[in-house]
């Protein structure tokens, strides 16, 4: 466990460290980013869509990038939207609450949470009614 990088939270307590690992930040982030109305889906790799389809089993972690720097934390969330929202504010949404679960249940600050819109979603099943005149 040495070789990965973890993240030190420090809350003045004398009875120990707790540490982060960055997989566990992904994955509180991507519930997150999916709870928004207005969010299709998350990106993620072919493996992990695969894995997903195959096992059953859900990978809350897709989609979100997060990186450890000098700087502080940085999230990099890669969704597809709904068509016919308002990107901006829904981007917004994503940012403000990836903020404040990641704040809740981590204590951490993040000083980006950068939202990459890689697609619309638009809608299926529906159909269109067109109107026929008559002759």
């Amino acid at each position: 466990m040495s070789d990965k990088q973890l993240l030190n939270v420090t809350d003045g307590s004398t009875l120990g460290n707790i540490e982060i690992a960055p997989e566990v930040i992904e994955v509180i982030a991507g519930i997150a980013v999916s709870e928004v109305a207005g969010v299709a889906s998350m990106r993620g790799n072919f493996a992990s869509g695969v894995a997903e389809r195959l096992g059953g089993k859900k990978n809350h972690g897709k989609g979100v990038k997060v990186e450890l720097t000098e700087n502080g934390v940085l999230i990099d969330a890669y969704v597809v939207m709904d068509y016919g929202i308002s990107i901006p504010d829904t981007a917004q949404k994503i940012q403000d609450n990836t903020r404040q679960a990641l704040k809740n249940m981590t204590a951490l600050d993040i000083n980006e949470i950068n939202v990459h819109i890689v697609g619309v979603q638009m809608e299926t099943g529906k159909e269109e009614e067109v109107e026929v005149e008559e002759l």
